[in-house]
């Protein structure tokens, strides 16, 4: 359909002008004030990318597990580990440190992070237990064990939804009938 190719006007135009159609009342006042047109870009759009990519790309080859932290959570204020990998790097770069110190620094400022992170729920738990609380829930889990928890409850509710449990049923009735049928064709 190249023929149909171009805006509103244009294919009114065409369609008029092949008297495929009625002139429309308003196609005059269009053509005398046509309507702004923007420029389109050429083939495919470009990607976005930030200065600091480069460096949450080396971060990602090194911590493959950081991948599943959400890199926009909505509620959250802190950005996630890789970004501020990234950007700590760009920073340290800035104050004139070569790229491989500050690669180094910022991964060391992780590592230690993510240390602290872990010493803090130890001693939350140890506090709970010599208050004989349950130990709190850890306010800083790993993104595959946040995952994990989210489909907990439909991994459990597949064992008792009466809705699956007629689907199991129904498998195992057919599969019945599969080797009753093969047993009984087997021995003709």
């Amino acid at each position: 359909m190249s023929f149909m190719k171009g805006d509103l006007l244009t294919k009114t135009r065409k369609l008029v002008n092949g008297l495929a159609k009625p002139q429309p009342v308003w196609l005059k006042a269009m053509e005398q004030a046509p309507p702004a047109t923007f420029p389109r870009p050429d083939g495919k759009l470009k990607a976005i990318s930030l200065p600091e990519d480069v460096y949450i790309k080396k971060f990602f080859q090194k911590y493959p597990v950081a991948k599943g932290h959400d890199a926009i959570k909505i509620s959250a204020y802190d950005p996630p580990p890789a970004r501020l990998f990234g950007l700590r790097v760009l920073e340290l770069k800035e104050q004139g440190v070569p790229e491989e110190e500050a690669m180094a620094v910022a991964d060391m400022e992780y590592r230690k992070e993510k240390k602290e992170k872990k010493k803090a729920y130890a001693r939350l738990k140890q506090i709970a237990r010599l208050q004989g609380k349950k130990p709190p829930p850890n306010p800083y889990p790993s993104a595959i064990k946040e995952r994990q928890a989210l489909e907990r409850k439909f991994v459990r509710e597949r064992f008792s939804s009466p809705e699956i449990l007629k689907i199991v049923e129904k498998i195992k009735e057919e599969r019945r009938a599969e080797r009753f049928n093969g047993a009984a064709g087997g021995g003709l």
